[in-house]
């Protein structure tokens, strides 16, 4: 068989294969490619941004920082709980939540000032004590949170390994702040 049947073959039958496979999604390959075109258009537009910082800040960059910020501000931007965590991040927030190394076993946010609970974890020191989700702890051994970072919060509830904290904790349906000893 020559090389232009062959070719013309190979194209007649991915032609047919694109019109019997473009019947079956319908309108929606249109509206799925306009999308898809816009989508690339600001990944080019996220790319020529990401050269014009490289090529022209007045300072150098450091590229892995930068596409990290960028991940970051997308995640952020969906809802307050996502975040982006780079791999250290991720260990040490797992260490920070999995009672290891005088962990409490909590996951944590920061909401108005203070840390509020996520969920506490099944088995740690922080679910045996009662700690539920949206529980918000205002203060740690007796020193108000309000002003603190999440990780500065967090490293002053973990402590030293075998060490206890005291949290005091607000709770909706409670009228009084109680104190809990983990």
């Amino acid at each position: 068989m020559n090389k232009s049947v062959l070719a013309g073959f190979a194209v007649g039958t991915l032609l047919s294969f694109a019109a019997i496979t473009g019947m079956n999604t319908g309108v929606t390959d249109g509206q799925a490619f306009a999308n898809e075109s816009n989508t690339y258009r600001q990944l080019n537009l996220f790319g020529d941004v990401f050269e014009r910082v490289r090529a022209a800040y007045v300072e150098p960059t450091d590229d892995a920082k930068l596409v990290e910020n960028a991940i970051n501000g997308m995640l952020t931007s969906l809802d307050p709980h996502s975040s982006y965590m780079n791999p250290k991040t991720y260990r040490d927030m797992q260490v920070q939540t999995r009672g290891e190394f005088g962990g409490l076993g909590i996951e944590v946010t920061m909401e108005n000032g203070v840390v509020k609970v996520v969920t506490p974890i099944d088995d740690t020191p922080a679910s045996r004590a009662g700690m539920r989700p949206n529980d918000y702890i205002t203060h740690i051994d007796g020193t108000p949170i309000l002003g603190m970072t999440l990780s500065d919060a967090v490293d002053k509830m973990r402590g030293p390994a075998n060490s206890s904290v005291l949290l005091t904790v607000v709770r909706q349906g409670r009228e009084e702040p109680f104190d809990v000893k983990l």
